[in-house]
């Protein structure tokens, strides 16, 4: 087994060869080519064909998704700045590789913003705030109806973006993203657990229902309570 380093990866992952990419190279469309590699990237993250700790050599990306180094070097530090990816000094870059300890830190963390967060929205969103938490809301159980973890996962960065608009805060907005980058690969494995996308629905109806009934306290505590559920789904993965 491989030693964990201080910024959360293993010191030594898989490297070379034979990348489980979707594609040999990136389809030429008329999306920027950046986006299109970084949209691989991720995808490849969500689904667990890069594993947490892998190496991701640009050499090997280039060739698998014959693209430039210039292209491989911005998506990767695109992934970095949503908290997927990290680059270790003299190292390189890896998929992101928290510890059970680090997993169990930021979904406490999160639990404390969101229910901030939702707190503030009670109070400061308009009635078209809470319309448009309830359409991202709708949108993200389509999503779950659909195989696509990726999908799923960017629906649930959608809902969060319409919760922290309507509880108009600079300050927590800013603090909720940094937390939410960093949990979107462990996102994508507790959505994946049998049963969690349709119980993480119907929390996330539950809070919302409390919202417009303006009830900050209860919408605030079942916030709370779906991400500790959404921690323990986590931490249960690990187990297995």
């Amino acid at each position: 087994m491989s030693a964990r380093d201080a910024d959360g990866v293993e010191a030594a992952g898989t490297e070379g060869g034979g990348l489980p990419l979707a594609s040999a190279a990136i389809a030429r469309r008329a999306a920027p080519l950046r986006g299109q590699v970084v949209e691989e990237l991720r995808r490849a993250i969500f689904e667990g064909r890069m594993g947490p700790g892998q190496r991701l050599v640009e050499r090997d990306l280039i060739e698998a998704l014959e693209v430039s180094r210039t292209t491989v070097r911005e998506a990767l530090r695109t992934l970095t700045a949503e908290g997927l990816v990290v680059e270790v000094p003299q190292k390189g870059s890896f998929v992101a590789s928290p510890s059970r300890e680090q997993i169990a830190d930021l979904y406490a963390v999160r639990a404390s913003l969101e229910h901030l967060v939702v707190e503030r929205f009670v109070d400061r969103a308009s009635d078209d705030d809470v319309a448009g938490l309830r359409r991202a809301l709708d949108d993200y159980a389509d999503a779950a109806g659909r195989a696509d973890i990726t999908d799923l996962v960017q629906a649930k960065d959608r809902f969060y973006g319409a919760l922290t608009a309507g509880a108009r805060s600079d300050v927590l907005s800013d603090l909720l993203e940094s937390i939410q980058g960093r949990v979107r690969a462990l996102r994508a494995t507790s959505l994946s657990s049998p049963g969690r996308r349709e119980a993480s629905v119907a929390e996330l109806r539950a809070v919302v229902g409390a919202v417009v009934e303006r009830d900050g306290p209860r919408a605030a505590a079942l916030c709370a309570d779906h991400v500790e559920q959404a921690a323990a789904h986590v931490l249960g993965a690990l187990e297995d």
